[in-house]
């Protein structure tokens, strides 16, 4: 008799083990499929709103905290994958194509209205500029408008990264971020003239 009720017992507990394994193991299982959300602290992200433009508008000084935490938004895939998925999710070639430009104005030809520097890009993402560009400061995180700085930077770049986002399965009309694509269309074509600013370098 105490046998047959240490057996009863026995597969008593160990149907709950199986059960509570099973749990865990679709725990763990939903944990890894979920994706992963990364955040920048509030303090860094309140201190990377604090450019500091130039009287004209036109570059200036990138927070101390930029410098802090090592230049990410240019300098790691993650980053520029976000600020490509961010470019196409807000419209953005709507206006400025793959980069060639449209309506807006391209980031290959050498010239950059209000300059090339990660912190005119920012300003003019956030607060936008005049002829058209909206200000994105109200549906953007500050964080999300470096990300999106990081990756316009790098479709302009005169000089290759060694990090890149993610490629799209589109046929490419250009080069790929990390080839310097500026440099390399810029080579390709005429010298254009812009009018107000003479001809392109």
């Amino acid at each position: 008799m105490p046998e047959k009720i240490l057996k009863g017992s026995l597969g008593w507990y160990s149907s709950i083990l199986v059960l509570i394994l099973a749990i865990t193991l679709a725990a763990a299982v939903g944990w890894l499929r979920e994706p992963r959300q990364y955040r920048v602290d509030p303090p860094v992200a309140a201190a990377l709103d604090g450019i500091r433009l130039m009287a004209n508008g036109i570059s200036g000084a990138p927070p101390e905290i930029y410098f802090a935490v090592n230049k990410p938004y240019e300098a790691t895939g993650y980053d520029l994958s976000q600020g490509k998925r961010l470019y196409a999710w807000f419209g953005c070639p709507t206006c400025h194509g793959d980069g060639r430009g449209g309506s807006g104005p391209s980031f290959l030809d050498g010239w950059w209205l209000y300059g090339p520097s990660m912190v005119s890009i920012v300003a003019s993402i956030r607060d936008g500029r005049p002829h058209g560009m909206p200000a994105f400061k109200d549906r953007m995180t500050i964080d999300q408008i470096w990300q999106l700085a990081g990756y316009v930077k790098t479709i302009g770049s005169y000089s290759a990264n060694p990090v890149a986002p993610g490629r799209d399965d589109d046929r490419y009309t250009r080069p790929a971020e990390n080839r310097a694509p500026a440099a390399i269309f810029f080579e390709e074509g005429p010298i254009s003239l812009h009018t107000e600013q003479g001809l392109s370098p």
